[in-house]
């Protein structure tokens, strides 16, 4: 059955009566005329039909716990549907947290992960009731004992692993491979239980997390990780007569950014998964235990799209024809960083012939903003709308004020609804914590 990770667009996405791109019942030359561009948009409908996708293909498992991997996209407004939809949180920074709190968010539901979290970060985590908090290192373990103790709490943890499975992507988004900068190395894992048995009187472990990359399209991997978790958890039984009861498997499930792309659905990998835990808790003898899963990318990538105004245009003697819109790397980081590869189209001219072939340009100073290359598209003409697709995960996380820019707004789409979920920044935003030195002013 085909999921919503393997849509290249919303699923709300049409060419509407005015013969221009629509999403959510938007016309999205309206939308880019009142709001402006850059624009995020995220499609609320789809947004829910993926979370639809998780519970529906995970409910065949009695315990089941989905968590949104904050770090994809994270502001009040997303967090508020997600925790509508039923989701808990993954959260890797202060920010993220306040940022649920503030959105209303059962903090009960939520799990602090990083491999390197303050000690303001992780008293803020204690103090606002944070779930669970995965612990990454021998550091974090006495760090997190110190605090909890102070404020007369005991922290209930998970213990992060690398669990040495390596997914075929890129470099740096693999994180469940043996020489990553995450988690405790399995050799360290009793070490770790030790001390916590022994000397961390203020930690309570309640089972093992684990993740093992992004924008993952392999399926096999996802039951070798269920099978290292699940005895690993067995050996701890054994070993110490520590029985652990939770499991956290990450996320990672790809998306489809280009027609090139063919990620698995959802219920695929819910049947590998499901399927690799039952014979797996017959195989080592214990009980079933909680399983916990992390999606991000595959959340909330497929609902997002970005707008642009074209300007520009050079045509290189003998060479490629050049369009730069009004944003680029500094709201769209993938591709300079990653090599990323997104599709597109005119929002003014969705069904106009294939016309000529562009390399979409960023407006940034640098020679390496480069959005897309070499696509197919309409003649273009200063004025028209670019609708980049699959921009929802990790576009407007990564922005930044590169040169000076205000980052773009956000709308969120509904039934011919939109309305702001951020606002675009203003020239005001951009020096508000700038400070002059007294000794300076004249």
């Amino acid at each position: 059955m085909e999921t919503t990770n393997q849509s290249l667009k919303p699923l709300t996405t049409k060419i509407n009566e005015n013969g221009n791109l629509e999403i959510g019942g938007c016309d999205l030359v309206d939308l880019a005329e009142k709001y402006g561009t850059p624009l995020y948009v995220v499609d609320e409908y789809t947004l829910r039909a993926v979370c639809n996708d998780y519970k529906n293909a995970f409910k065949k498992y009695p315990k089941v716990n989905m968590m949104y991997a904050s770090k994809a996209l994270c502001n009040m407004g997303i967090s508020s549907i997600l925790s509508n939809e039923g989701f808990g949180f993954d959260v890797v920074s202060s920010g993220e947290i306040y940022t649920v709190f503030k959105a209303g968010v059962d903090m009960s539901k939520v799990l602090f992960n990083g491999n390197n979290k303050s000690f303001d970060e992780l008293s803020l985590a204690l103090k606002l009731g944070v779930g669970r908090i995965s612990v990454d290192n021998f550091f974090e373990l006495s760090l997190l004992d110190e605090i909890a103790k102070s404020y007369g709490k005991t922290a209930d943890i998970l213990l992060r692993i690398t669990p040495g499975i390596e997914c075929h992507t890129h470099e740096y988004i693999q994180t469940g491979h043996l020489d990553s900068k995450f988690g405790f190395d399995l050799t360290q894992i009793d070490e770790a239980v030790e001390l916590i048995i022994n000397n961390y009187k203020n930690l309570r472990l309640h089972g093992l997390h684990a993740h093992i990359g992004s924008q993952i399209f392999e399926t096999s991997i996802y039951g070798d990780e269920i099978e290292i978790l699940i005895k690993e958890i067995a050996r701890i039984d054994e070993k110490f007569g520590l029985k652990l009861d939770e499991i956290n498997a990450g996320g990672g499930l790809g998306v489809k950014y280009t027609d090139n792309d063919c990620p698995p659905s959802v219920y695929t990998i819910a049947d590998i998964m499901i399927n690799r835990l039952n014979e797996c808790v017959e195989k080592y003898n214990i009980e079933p235990p909680a399983l916990f899963i992390e999606p991000g990318r595959s959340i909330i990538s497929t609902a997002g799209v970005t707008l642009y105004t074209l300007g520009s245009s050079k045509q290189v003697p003998k060479g490629k024809t050049y369009f730069a819109v009004d944003g680029g790397m500094a709201d769209n980081a993938r591709p300079s960083m990653y090599g990323a590869e997104y599709f597109a189209q005119v929002a003014n001219k969705p069904d106009y012939e294939l016309s000529t072939s562009v390399t979409i340009a960023g407006r940034f100073c640098e020679s390496g903003d480069i959005l897309i290359k070499d696509i197919k598209l309409p003649d273009l003409e200063e004025g028209d709308i670019l609708c980049v697709y699959n921009t929802g995960a990790y576009n407007y996380s990564m922005s930044s004020n590169y040169n000076r820019v205000q980052k773009p707004a956000m709308v969120l789409v509904n039934n011919s609804q939109s309305d702001i979920i951020v606002n675009r920044e203003t020239l005001e935003d951009l020096i508000a914590h700038d400070e002059i030195p007294q000794r300076l002013r004249k």
